[in-house]
């Protein structure tokens, strides 16, 4: 049987302790529900099972929650913690079907900056068949602004949040499998968005073996970079009472986006398929006399707008640091009320950039070369660990693994430029003569805001192409995407793979996938300006 991918150092350990029981626990010897209990308080030097039991009720209420996790089959939840470092205490859990398992092993990521387990995540895999894992990544979750206030206190829990959690989490999960069913996965999978694809594609560039296909959608690699933009958005719109940019005004300016842009990609249906090739500029609202915000837009809100766009340049040259958000993604902007602004970027900075719980976002900014300095001194000494940008997926690829990465137009958190950068740049590292899509594919979705919503079809199954294509060597060509209202599916569109975008064949229902083609756009005019 084939082991897919290398286990850890505490996964093997955690094998030989379990390998007593692995013989015995298999379904010829033992019912798998008697083989779940006797997992209890199995241990090796760095990991403890704490609970394992049979889940026969179909649901799992998650701590702290009363919505549960519901329509589940029959499984063994396993519960434990590693401890790979004496600052580490990352939990863990196993979720395995007691019948009709699959063979494979899925990981699951999470959002933001964690702290829980993702226990949808974990029910999505489960009734797939999947025997699958999800991690705190090392710490508990924290409120708001202060969600980062572990990694200034526990460094080392830094590590284990940006890598280590997810790297030993795989390689433990995969001897539990191996010590419950008598055998191991047949293939491994890792599924996540946003921060979920951040890890994804941290295991492709740090751990090439762990998995041996990776779905990364809307991936926050580029961590220090993307956290200086998105705090650059906030300050944009939020800092000045002169540049709020309240719903009234931001539905104005979506409006004017789409009755300037929408035909450019030729079927006019609220969606712009690449909003690159949108050059909308938001003086075109300047109000001429009184402001109204559902009319007009003040001065000091053009230039709000068209920061938000444009994204944080290095105020020394010019030089973009990170893109700005989307032409179309307007409803969406984050940037809306002053008393509670976006938490993200703000924990970031006030926890491992200043490493100071009275730190004001309002007092500062980019311009201003002492703050500018801090960002580069913080950037120079995080990136290292926290930021997944390494275009060299060599070994990933060496070992037949598969990569498919998503991400949709409209992303209100985290700039989906930032995905054509970071694909961009392994194209640029392999070079013209090397083929990066045999294992590389990245997928826009227009109309799509942050790991799913929006405006066009963004329902799709990214997992089930991956399978496909490690599975059985079929290669993603298109994948349907659909959008349903009240329930009922009223729009199919094909997403392409990058740089190929969906172009109507000029007949047939617009709604409808067949009636598009997948091709090589004309040359976009990118728009990170004004």
């Amino acid at each position: 049987m084939r082991i897919a991918g290398r286990m850890s150092a505490t996964a093997l350990a955690m094998v030989l302790a379990l390998w007593p029981m692995a013989e015995a626990s298999h379904p010829a010897a033992q019912s798998l529900t008697e083989a779940c209990s006797a997992l209890v308080g199995r241990s090796a030097p760095t990991a403890t099972i704490t609970s394992a039991q049979v889940v026969a009720t179909g649901s799992v209420t998650p701590p702290g929650s009363t919505n549960a996790i519901s329509n589940l089959p029959t499984f063994c939840r396993v519960e434990g913690v590693l401890m790979p470092t004496s600052q580490s205490r990352i939990l863990f859990e196993v979720w395995m079907p007691i019948e009709r398992w699959n063979g494979k092993f899925a990981g699951v990521g999470n959002g933001g900056w964690a702290g829980t387990i993702s226990y949808s995540a974990l029910g999505d895999q489960l009734r797939r068949g999947y025997a699958t894992a999800s991690t705190n990544t090392g710490h508990e979750a924290a409120p708001g602004v202060n969600a980062a206030r572990f990694a200034h206190e526990q460094p080392e829990q830094l590590i284990d949040f940006a890598y280590r959690s997810q790297h030993e989490t795989a390689g433990t999960a995969k001897a539990l499998i191996q010590a419950f069913y008598g055998r191991s996965p047949e293939r491994s999978y890792f599924i996540g968005c946003s921060s979920g694809g951040y890890e994804g594609l941290m295991e492709a560039q740090r751990f090439p073996s762990d998995y041996d296909g990776i779905v990364a959608g809307a991936p926050a690699n580029n961590w220090t970079r993307l956290m200086a933009g998105d705090l650059d958005g906030v300050m944009a719109v939020l800092r000045d009472p002169a540049s709020h940019l309240p719903a009234p005004a931001l539905g104005l300016l979506h409006r004017a986006v789409i009755a300037s842009c929408d035909a450019t990609d030729g079927v006019t249906d609220g969606v712009l398929d690449d909003p690159r090739q949108c050059t909308f500029d938001p003086a075109r609202l300047a109000c001429g006399g009184d402001a109204s915000p559902d009319r007009c837009l003040t001065a000091a809100q053009v230039e709000a707008a068209r920061r938000v766009y444009r994204g944080l340049t290095d105020p020394r040259t010019g030089t973009q640091l990170f893109p700005g958000l989307a032409r179309g993604s307007e409803p969406y902007w984050p940037h809306r009320d002053p008393a509670s602004p976006f938490p993200i970027p703000i924990a970031h900075y006030k926890w491992l950039v200043f490493a100071n719980a009275e730190w004001d976002w309002k007092t500062f900014d980019f311009r201003d070369p002492d703050d500018f300095k801090a960002h580069l001194e913080a950037e120079t000494r995080l990136a290292p660990i926290m930021n997944a940008t390494a275009p060299d997926l060599g070994a990933f690829r060496q070992r037949g693994g598969k990569l498919l990465q998503y991400h949709g137009w409209n992303d209100q958190l985290i700039a989906p430029e930032n995905s054509i950068d970071y694909y961009g740049s392994v194209r640029t590292h392999f070079g013209r003569d090397e083929d990066v899509t045999a294992f590389y594919r990245l997928f826009m979705a227009p109309g799509m805001a942050h790991c799913g919503g929006g405006t066009g079809p963004t329902a799709f199954d990214m997992q089930a192409a991956l399978e496909q294509w490690v599975e059985h060597g079929v290669a993603p060509d298109r994948i349907v995407a659909t959008r349903a209202v009240n329930g009922v599916v009223d729009r199919l569109r094909p997403l392409c793979p990058y740089p190929q975008v969906a172009v109507y064949a000029g007949r047939g229902d617009t709604n409808d996938a067949a009636s598009f083609v997948c091709r090589e756009p004309v040359p976009a005019t990118t728009g990170r300006t004004p």
